[in-house]
């Protein structure tokens, strides 16, 4: 890494950046304008988010409270956790632990920076991690294994059935900076009475694990007011899945990444709530108008993307789905499974319900709900296999209505990468034009942005969509 990059902490960088960016739309119009002028290297990145309105505000007023919070955690006397983001943050929120997510962070770091996560991501191979695995942890690891971040107090990740990559580098850094480690898993089913009781007691241990690190015990008042704060959002997420059915769809194509992004970082949290609001609202008014969530407010295309979307190079992805009037109608990680989603209709044993009646509902429909975060619930056995990958995208597929699919994900992705071709075989024996990308969604050195849109567009071309 060189010396130049070790200069600023990396979370103190994406703090500052973001702070600043969050007050940005709170003046005038002219105002705005006028500081877009002064920084040239954020701009895009900005606007893309300001010009959503309210809920593209709220998102960066999210990002910025996130970050500070992971900043300033242990100076507020604060546990902090590092984990995934498919490890549910109601829990950790209800002890008084700050969540920090590497994969959260990796793409703030992606998304701001103008040079990117790439020597970041190099310096944990430097240290001795191996380069094949995943780059949406190491991006932001290499940072915190560089002493360039806040050190967190433990680590708490998912399990390595479901993604052993993930697993390893939340292992590895356990190791390097030498603090505990809980690692939660999974049996390869997701239903029947035997897989709920062996996810219960895993969560249970997790539990004990939380309550060792921060000497705090759980306290019933508190769990159940994030519980039920967490039960509302899932209400309004479900009911911005409705309008997500409607064609043309009424929401932004980045209401995706806004939807799952607060998810991760502040799931369970007021603010998170007010931002879904703000979102439910803007659908109400485009639905109303029966325009698309488009910046010309049509629709001519419909995508939909089968596991991750693309984070490099700005906010670019999402640009240029709205310069092409291209719907996004979400990914894998727009999958909760809460029991109200209209992906979960006629497939109720798939979905939790969060009960707050007592200590003991609340804590076991949490762990419903952790076992079936996105990727968990997917990628836990064969991709044909019940209640898996095949499934839910078949079944996206029939309540969305795409014109196509695409995959993308990152070179470390053996899960999928061993299953892939075979979904895409599948998806296009069912008429369903669709697509393999061989990027890495956090890292442009693996295939350029500039190389992604030449595949895009052929794609859209030779296969005659939209015509």
């Amino acid at each position: 890494m060189k010396r130049e990059t070790k200069v600023y902490p990396y979370d103190w960088m994406l703090w500052s950046i973001l702070g600043q960016a969050s007050k940005c739309a709170d003046g005038t119009a002219k105002e705005y304008r006028e500081l877009l002028e002064l920084v040239p290297h954020f701009k895009d990145v900005l606007h893309a988010f300001v010009r959503q309105g309210e809920p593209g505000v709220l998102f960066l007023k999210l990002l910025a409270e996130y970050t500070e919070r992971c900043l300033t955690a242990r100076d507020r006397g604060k546990k902090v956790a590092m984990t995934s983001f498919c490890v549910a943050t109601p829990l950790l929120y209800a002890l008084d632990v700050v969540p920090l997510s590497l994969e959260a962070f990796t793409v703030i770091g992606t998304v701001v920076l103008k040079r990117g996560t790439a020597e970041y991501l190099d310096y944990c191979c430097e240290i001795g991690f191996t380069e094949t695995s995943c780059s949406a942890q190491r991006g932001a690891l290499g940072a915190y294994l560089a002493g360039l971040g806040s050190m967190p107090d433990f680590i708490v990740c998912d399990s390595p059935g479901i993604c052993d990559t993930n697993a390893n580098a939340f292992a590895f850094a356990s190791a390097y900076m030498d603090i505990p480690f809980y690692q939660l898993n999974y049996p390869s089913t997701l239903t029947g009475e035997r897989a709920t009781r062996y996810h219960r007691q895993d969560f249970r241990n997790l539990l004990s694990f939380l309550e060792e690190q921060t000497g705090n015990r759980l306290d019933e008042a508190v769990l159940r007011r994030v519980v039920e704060e967490t039960r509302h959002q899932d209400d309004l997420t479900s009911e911005l899945l409705e309008f997500q059915r409607l064609v043309p769809t009424p929401l932004p194509g980045i209401f995706d990444l806004i939807l799952y992004g607060g998810k991760f970082m502040m799931g369970g949290m007021p603010t998170f709530t007010r931002l879904l609001e703000a979102m439910l609202d803007r659908a109400k008014e485009n639905a109303r108008l029966n325009v698309a969530g488009t910046t010309s407010r049509e629709e001519k295309l419909r995508g939909l993307f089968c596991y991750i979307d693309h984070y490099t190079s700005d906010v670019r992805f999402w640009e240029w789905l709205d310069d092409c009037n291209i719907s996004h109608l979400g990914s894998m990680l727009f999958t909760f499974w809460q029991q109200d989603a209209v992906y979960a209709q006629c497939r109720e044993e798939e979905s939790y319900f969060l009960d707050s009646t007592s200590l003991d509902s609340m804590i076991d429909s949490l762990a419903d709900q952790i076992s079936r975060m996105p990727m968990v619930k997917q990628i836990r056995g064969p991709y044909d296999a019940p209640h898996m990958w095949r499934d839910d995208v078949f079944g996206m597929v029939r309540v969305f209505k795409p014109d196509f699919v695409v995959y993308i994900g990152t070179i470390g992705c053996r899960n999928t990468w061993g299953s892939v071709k075979l979904l895409m075989r599948d998806m296009e024996r069912a008429g369903v034009p669709s697509l393999m990308l061989y990027a890495d969604a956090f890292d442009d050195r693996i295939q350029s942005w500039e190389a992604i849109i030449d595949r895009l567009n052929e794609f859209i071309h030779v296969r005659r969509l939209g015509k």
